[in-house]
């Protein structure tokens, strides 16, 4: 093999080499531009009837990021329906999972019957699935009647602030 020949394969070598190392590095920015991109997953609530849990991030638009929700947003996230579903019997309790960073801040579950007379505190909490679905007189009191269908809120507080995120889920009566 002559020089010339041995030094054409070895700078066809260095070239090959050298669109690899390129591809490579190529291929890991665009990969760390794309983790870049993605949102941060919010926490996690759950709620949990029987052996059934469903569990979701924060409603689309009702995150603060931990900054207080505006007032517009956040009479627009209270009136939100939707949400994953559960079925709830009769006599069954309800219990709601919190990640611990909503639990640290604090929380309430908002209905259309207010069952919280405090913020929580804790990762989880229990209600009496019947009451949920409740349909009260606002004027009396009085119970009217049981819906079969009901959104509940659960709604992280940022001290007296305000709310800074909210989770809603759909619980439906079952027969």
């Amino acid at each position: 093999m002559t020089t010339a020949t041995r030094r054409s394969r070895t700078s066809m070598s260095s070239w090959r080499k050298g669109r690899r190392v390129a591809a490579a590095v190529g291929a890991v920015s665009i990969g760390l531009i794309t983790l870049a991109a993605c949102d941060k997953p919010t926490p996690l609530a759950t709620v949990t009837v029987g052996t059934s849990s469903v569990n979701s991030e924060a409603t689309d638009g009702c995150y603060g990021d931990g900054k207080v929700l505006n007032e517009k947003k956040t009479k627009d996230c209270l009136s939100k329906k939707g949400g994953k579903t559960i079925k709830v019997a009769p006599g069954e309790k309800v219990r709601i999972g919190v990640d611990p960073e909503i639990g640290e801040s604090g929380w309430v579950m908002v209905s259309s019957n207010p069952l919280m007379k405090e913020p929580s505190k804790d990762n989880y909490r229990s209600f009496d699935g019947d009451t949920l679905f409740e349909q009260k007189d606002p004027q009396t009191g009085q119970t009217m009647g049981m819906r079969d269908k009901v959104t509940i809120a659960i709604v992280e507080l940022k001290g007296n602030d305000g709310p800074k995120a909210m989770w809603h889920f759909n619980l439906e009566r079952e027969d």
